[in-house]
């Protein structure tokens, strides 16, 4: 968007909608009366500067005015009549376009003319195209090793370069598994349990891995540099109880120890009904050249099953060989492990629960009373970075930080094109967000609430995802400035919003009765992410005239795609 003023503060804004062809200018001006005050108003179209040229006679009608309005990159049907007319509070003109702006002709013949342009346009077409969010792991396994940095002030946040790239499965893995395999141990020979744990596992922090997700970055704290955990009343520093070769704590190490038998170590379980005990079947194996202990209690394996009298896991009464990649080894010999396992079974759970999924934007029915999730700061500048797990205990759960993508970059120079980061902002991710919620929940009212107090602090409706505009101010006809401006449409999504910051206890029962009367969707996140979302709301609801800007009450504005 320009930031050029005109003395006069004449402010436009260009919007349209996808699949429409028709252009629409708001023009206006605070202290200005259009209905009244503009007589003989003009608009001549100048396709070749790609600007429009405003004009009309003040209401003494001896005094011209004129402003200029830059056009985006658009096709314009210039054999249509331009329409325009003055209202009370804007001036609004209308064109006509050979092709709606979202055409895939329109979008592919901006990229043939940004792939031929230095690297500040990149980062233009970066922002004038929807945010398509992946894991980036394409992109950055292709490096050769990748620091982190804070964008607030460039600050590095790795120790050594990241060379490890694993993508994180969907937190809804285990849903899937039960829905494709059952859930019970006997069907197709346990594979759903066994996915379910692999699952589990594959959220474990290891030291030089770095997990990726759509909107978060996880990392293990012994990567950061100047890493600190508070768990809300006094320090945190875990003591040295991580493993050199792995860098993962003996909570985490044992827990996993436990899980590996249900993802390959064994191929089946057997244990009979009449002798069940709290005793476990404890293998070893020579992998890497460390000896590593698989235990699983057999109390434990049945209280994930699914099982029933008649089930494999009561009748069975013999153990068969298992089968992995280096080959088929037997397992008779078994240890009895007299320990307590009932906390590290809970932190398993918090894992398969879904518990420690996408803290960026959490469902409510994807938070835990047992879990407490901590704002992660930077070091230098204390700008919000992210986010990490305690327990009620006060201990750090698994030992990782989840980074949002929107705050941090992979090069110090924050938003330029070798930042494999710059597409990603608070707007643009929490609206990409709010438009899967919307498609998943069906549902296109939303609460956000205080990730810490949960109590409300914005509601959030939906009412069309498939906007495009540009807003700046105008230039008179005496500007020395350079009149072709490049200006691109930017895709947006209109929303209606409310601040339940300040609110009664009158109004929070209005607003919990909201919720439940229109299915809403409730989501959580930091209390400081939606003070900058709600700046931004507020900010984007002035691209328009006042006029326009309100509806059912409620203040219209925009977020960006």
């Amino acid at each position: 968007m320009s930031n050029l003023e005109n003395p006069r503060k004449w402010r436009f804004t260009w919007e349209t909608q996808s699949h429409s062809p028709n252009l629409r200018l708001f023009l206006f001006d605070s202290q200005t009366k259009p209905s009244l005050q503009c007589k003989n108003l003009k608009v001549q179209l100048n396709i070749s500067q790609s600007q429009l040229l405003v004009s009309w006679f003040k209401e003494e009608g001896k005094e011209e005015v004129s402003v200029r309005v830059p056009i985006p990159r658009v096709l314009i049907d210039s054999e249509s009549p331009v329409s325009f007319r003055a209202l009370d509070d804007h001036i609004e003109v209308k064109l006509v376009l050979l092709l709606p702006v979202d055409h895939p002709i329109v979008s592919s013949f901006d990229s043939v003319l940004n792939s031929s342009e230095n690297d500040d346009d990149v980062v233009e077409f970066d922002a004038a195209n929807p945010l398509v969010m992946d894991t980036d792991l394409k992109n950055l396994s292709s490096m050769e090793g990748v620091h982190l940095y804070c964008r607030n002030c460039s600050t590095r946040l790795t120790k050594n370069p990241l060379r490890n790239f694993v993508e994180m499965p969907s937190i809804d893995w285990r849903e899937v598994a039960d829905n494709w395999f059952g859930s019970c141990c006997c069907s197709f020979g346990g594979i759903s349990e066994k996915l379910v744990t692999r699952f589990a596992n594959s959220y474990t922090c290891a030291k030089g891995v770095c997990l990726l997700n759509f909107t978060t970055v996880l990392l293990c704290k012994d990567d950061l540099v100047a890493c600190k955990f508070y768990n809300g009343t006094q320090e945190y520093q875990p003591g040295p109880d991580f493993a050199s070769d792995y860098g993962l704590s003996e909570d985490m190490l044992t827990s996993q120890e436990r899980m590996n038998d249900l993802s390959g170590k064994f191929s089946s379980i057997h244990i009979k009904n009449d002798s069940v005990t709290t005793n476990a079947l404890v293998t070893t194996e020579e992998a890497n050249g460390h000896e590593i202990f698989s235990a699983l209690p057999v109390s434990d394996f049945s209280e994930t099953e699914t099982s029933v009298p008649g089930c494999c896991v009561h009748t069975a009464d013999h153990m068969r060989n298992h089968v992995y990649e280096g080959g088929q080894h037997d397992v008779s010999e078994t240890y009895s492990v007299e320990q307590n396992t009932s906390k590290l079974l809970a932190n398993q759970k918090l894992f398969l629960n879904g518990f420690l999924g996408n803290v960026f934007m959490a469902k409510s029915y994807n938070l835990s009373m047992d879990i407490d999730w901590m704002e992660f700061v930077c070091p230098n500048c204390l700008s919000l970075l992210g986010a990490y797990p305690f327990d009620l205990g006060g201990a750090h759960i698994d030992g990782g930080v989840r980074l949002f993508k929107c705050y941090i970059s992979t090069c110090s120079s924050a938003g330029g094109s070798g930042d494999l980061f710059r597409k990603y902002s608070l707007e643009r991710m929490f609206t990409n967000q709010l438009l899967e919620n919307a498609k998943d929940e069906l549902s296109f009212r939303t609460l956000v609430r205080d990730l810490k107090t949960k109590s409300p602090l914005l509601q959030i409706v939906l009412l069309n995802p498939n906007s495009w505009c540009c807003s700046g101010y105008c230039l008179d006809t005496t500007s020395a400035t350079e009149s072709s401006l490049k200006l691109n449409l930017l895709p947006i999504i209109k929303v209606l919003f409310s601040d339940c910051g300040e609110t009664t206890a009158s109004q929070l029962r209005v607003c919990e009765d909201w919720i439940t009367r229109n299915l809403a969707d409730v989501v959580c996140m930091f209390a400081r992410q939606v003070d900058e979302l709600i700046q931004s709301l507020a900010s984007a609801k002035d691209i328009l005239p006042p006029s326009c800007n309100f509806l059912q009450g409620l203040p219209l504005s925009s977020l960006q795609q």
